[in-house]
């Protein structure tokens, strides 16, 4: 199964992990809920996904923006992963559970409509069926419930199937005709049969290529049918990282291999150039021979020796899940030299990452400089698990400390959890002081936080009535200080880019109207403006962020992209 894409949501999904069963089968249910209601085409902010999911916001939320195509696909991966940890026997279960394979004979459809239905909400969960093996399946009252919300989706999915082999035979008589007498894409030729037919556009294309291997010296599609449709690229980038072989690729999309590798790598370098990539500077990343010196032992991660008792983790008759207990066995313990190396390399890591890309072009993608980025990144957010896993044992103790606030231990953990995590970003090991001391006081801070919840949130009005007055004096200076930058801003931009670029930039960050009431589109807005798909408006925006990246000094670029 592939990787989730948004490092956030990658980060909370590691947390959860922590969580009680009891908890993580609410976190399932809350995430399982959340998957039916996200809207491809809108923006959720990453604070609103935690919540929904956890019930708490995360201490710092970037307020991060997350498209809701790409939100779907990783909950999709973040609840099968989820539900991997509970799983529990289907014998066991109080109702009915179906398998992959049960559902689809049940229903009469084909296993890729139940693929498209999870994305639609019609949530799995692991569980051990009769023959020991753990499968994705689902609940009787899941797949009712579904039902009953989707009636014309599952009626519509049914109908597919009674396709007669008259119909079928039409169907391939059809495409055989529009591609040798029409310019249409494969793409149109089938989107025009299934709205003849009354099909899904997969059923369609699922009839044609079980022609094609039925009859291989009769192709039914002689040409490529002109460039892919940004559906179609996405679509092949999604089968390619699912596993799907080049060679069935190219045959699927009627593409040469260099074809699909350009489609691949210009969906991996996107995938890069949309990456927050966020390190602590160091003087000696920029020295000679940085690197050498850096990374010249490989990382295998050093034999590190695991704690050795834990019975003081055992807190008034309630000890931690036997899954936290065993991860705290295993976890590592680092020493003061073995602290410093690791965030060292875990920096530069990400330095290298970042300057690399800056020299990524949509226009002409290597992948090797995109492998390069890639294993960057890999390498770092392995180092990233270690230092966390290192100090969780720290986590336990302070919570341990806190437990008379009321709140109960195991939400503890899992908010110093996220304090550690955040506390492993911002740590300069150039400082001198031990990564234990910024952690601790950050997850002070937190549990501190939570238990005088009541008196911050009344402090902060006080305080918030009292700058009044020092705000209103302060306006008109700040006013002018933000439209002197934004002309300098918008003056760069109208020299860099050509006009279409202009417009996707200076309306999507709000650099049209006053400092104080900006005026924002999103980009399904600015496509509808530019008569382009939104995709393609995504497109264009990389491409000229790109090109500012390389004009604006970073505070410019901050302000522009912040």
């Amino acid at each position: 199964m592939r990787k989730i894409k948004n490092q956030n949501l990658a980060q909370l999904l590691m947390q959860l992990r922590f969580a009680s069963p009891k908890n993580r089968r609410k976190q399932f249910d809350a995430a399982a809920k959340l998957l039916s209601i996200i809207d491809p085409d809108k923006e959720y902010p990453f604070d609103f996904v935690c919540f929904r999911i956890t019930g708490f916001l995360p201490k710092a939320a970037e307020h991060q923006l997350i498209k809701g195509d790409e939100l779907a696909d990783d909950l999709q991966v973040f609840i099968s992963k989820l539900s991997s940890r509970l799983a529990v026997p289907a014998s066991l279960q109080s109702e009915k559970v179906y398998s992959v394979d049960d559902l689809a004979n049940r229903l009469n459809i084909s296993r890729k409509t139940i693929d498209r239905w999870r994305k639609r909400g019609l949530a799995p969960r692991k569980f051990i069926f009769d023959d020991g093996i753990r499968r994705l399946g689902f609940l009787q009252s899941t797949v009712d419930k579904f039902i009953q919300d989707n009636p014309a989706i599952v009626a519509k999915a049914q109908a597919f199937r009674r396709l007669t082999k008259k119909q079928k035979h039409q169907i391939v008589s059809q495409a055989r005709s529009l591609a040798a007498r029409t310019s249409l894409s494969r793409y149109q030729i089938i989107e025009r049969i299934s709205a003849k037919f009354g099909a899904a556009h997969e059923t369609v294309r699922s009839i044609l290529l079980d022609y094609q291997k039925e009859h291989p010296d009769k192709p039914v599609f002689t040409n490529t049918g002109g460039p892919l449709t940004p559906a179609q690229a996405a679509e092949l980038y999604k089968l390619f990282k699912d596993g799907v072989p080049i060679a069935e690729l190219v045959k699927q999309f009627n593409r040469s291999r260099s074809s699909v590798y350009r489609i691949i790598n210009q969906r991996r370098a996107m995938a890069i150039l949309a990456r927050k990539i966020r390190f602590v500077p160091s003087d000696e990343f920029v020295e000679e021979q940085s690197a050498r010196k850096i990374l010249a032992a490989p990382f295998d991660l050093i034999r590190l020796s695991p704690v050795k008792t834990l019975e003081s983790f055992e807190l008034a008759g309630e000890q931690l899940l036997p899954e936290y207990l065993q991860i705290l066995k295993t976890a590592p313990t680092l020493s003061r030299e073995q602290e410093i190396e690791l965030f060292r390399r875990y920096n530069y890591l990400k330095y290298l990452a970042a300057q690399v890309r800056s020299i990524i072009k949509l226009t002409h993608v290597s992948s090797k400089i995109l492998t390069q980025i890639e294993n960057y990144l890999a390498e770092a957010e392995a180092i990233r698990s270690v230092l966390i896993e290192a100090n969780l044992r720290l986590v336990v103790s302070i919570a341990s400390k806190h437990t008379t606030t009321g709140t109960g231990f195991t939400e503890l953990v899992s908010k110093g959890n996220f304090a550690l995590i955040d506390a492993v970003e911002q740590y300069d090991y150039t400082k001198g002081f031990r990564f234990g001391r910024l952690a601790a006081l950050a997850i002070a801070k937190e549990y501190a936080r939570v238990s005088g919840k009541d008196t911050e949130l009344s402090r902060k009005r006080v305080v918030s009535l009292a700058n009044i007055q020092r705000d209103l004096r302060d306006k008109a200076a700040d006013v002018l200080a933000i439209e002197r930058a934004r002309q300098n801003l918008t003056h760069v931009i109208r020299e860099e880019l050509d006009q279409r670029e202009q417009y996707v930039i200076l309306n999507h960050f709000g650099l049209v109207g006053s400092p104080i009431r900006k005026k924002t589109k999103t980009l399904k807005q600015i496509g509808e403006d530019l008569g382009l798909s939104k995709e393609r408006v995504r497109q264009i925006e990389l491409v000229a962020l790109q090109k500012l990246r390389q004009s604006l000094s970073p505070k410019q670029f901050e302000l522009l992209t912040g």
